[in-house]
C-alpha cells in the first residue's frame, strides 16, 4: 500500500504553522502576544506565518486597539478546522503505515 505525500497540507505542515493550528483548535481565538509567547517565536516570524494561514483562509486575524494600545485577535475559521483535521488524518494514514 501506499501513501500520497501531496495529502500534506505544505500550509500547516511547517513547525510554526503546526502549532498556530494546534494551539487554535483548542482555544479558538488568541491574541498575538499569546501566541508569540506560546510558541517561543519571534514578532517577525509569528507575522509571516501567520499571513500564510490568513492567505490560505485558515485563520482571520482582527485587528484593533484596547487603551490605545494595538491589538491583533486570531481565530481559527472552519475551513482552517477542516484543514487541520484533514491534515492530521493524512499523517495518522503515514504513520499507520
Amino acid at each position: 500500500m501506499t501513501f500520497d505525500i501531496g495529502k500534506i497540507d505544505d500550509v500547516i505542515h511547517g513547525r510554526l504553522r503546526l502549532g498556530i493550528m494546534a494551539y487554535l483548535v483548542s482555544a479558538e481565538t488568541a491574541d498575538f502576544n499569546e501566541l508569540k509567547s506560546m510558541l517561543q517565536a519571534t514578532q517577525g516570524n509569528l507575522s509571516v506565518h501567520l499571513r500564510k494561514l490568513e492567505e490560505a483562509g485558515y485563520v482571520e486575524i482582527e485587528k484593533a486597539f484596547r487603551a490605545r494600545k494595538p491589538l491583533t485577535r486570531i481565530r481559527i475559521t472552519a475551513k482552517g478546522r477542516t484543514a487541520f483535521t484533514s491534515y492530521l488524518d493524512a499523517m495518522s494514514k503515514l504513520i499507520d503505515k
